[in-house]
């Protein structure tokens, strides 16, 4: 391991990762979880969405719980899992306009703001790359103003291919030119930080408290932190 220069953090949570913020320029972030409280989305697909699907099709909330589970499993890691479009269609919901009624629950993480003005004020491009469908971005985006902090925004479904996907991190790098050398990467998907250390995305970060309502996770190939405020005073 190199040693660590002035304007660098060594994290250990459990493992360590040296961040040489010199040699940083990017910084590409997860949504939901990573700038997002995850509680949102757990509750909307682990609980609405089986309990709708249920009584619309008068079943017992078990056997709607499961038929939900087997669906979701049936497609996890392509783009259809995050496919709002698909999921009307799949289950026969308006999973749009449910989104819609529910945007108020969408809230940002405590230490997103503070985090991505360290990255402004220290000269970072902030670029959101989410697999969150269209739809569903732009509704967090209305109810939490989490675009005013960052620079550039991407949803992974107008490139036809979700973060799990190298296609996706090749037509990433073609858009934005961003150098995979000097590039961060925060998620809370330890299959998706695979994808991008797979491509060659230099610092890959684990979010060990995605929701806030939850235990904490772990990353057995990652670093991970659960406050990204313990990053500003190396930034800065």
């Amino acid at each position: 391991m190199l040693p660590c220069r002035a304007n660098c953090v060594t994290l250990e949570f459990p493992m360590h990762i040296d961040i040489d913020w010199q040699n940083v320029d990017t910084v590409l972030l997860d949504m939901d979880g990573t700038l997002l409280d995850l509680a949102f989305d757990n509750y909307f697909w682990q609980k609405l969405v089986p309990e709708t699907y249920g009584a619309q099709q008068g079943i017992s909330p078990q056997d709607a719980q499961e038929y939900i589970r087997q669906q979701y499993h049936a497609v996890q890691h392509t783009l259809n899992w995050y496919c709002l479009d698909y999921w009307s269609e799949r289950l026969g919901l308006d999973i749009c306009a449910m989104t819609t009624a529910q945007g108020p629950r969408a809230v940002l993480r405590d230490d997103t703001v503070p985090f991505l003005n360290a990255l402004k004020a220290s000269g970072k491009r902030r670029i959101l790359l989410t697999n969150a469908h269209p739809h569903n971005l732009a509704v967090k985006l209305e109810h939490t103003g989490l675009a005013s902090h960052l620079d550039l925004l991407l949803s992974t479904h107008t490139f036809g291919y979700p973060k799990e996907d190298q296609r996706l991190w090749r037509a990433v790098t073609e858009e934005t030119g961003i150098s995979a050398e000097k590039t961060l990467f925060i998620d809370d998907s330890e299959p998706i930080l695979d994808a991008a250390a797979r491509f060659g995305i230099r610092y890959c970060l684990g979010v060990t408290n995605p929701d806030s309502g939850l235990a904490e996770k772990h990353y057995t190939r990652h670093p991970s932190l659960n406050d990204y405020r313990r990053l500003i005073p190396s930034l800065m």
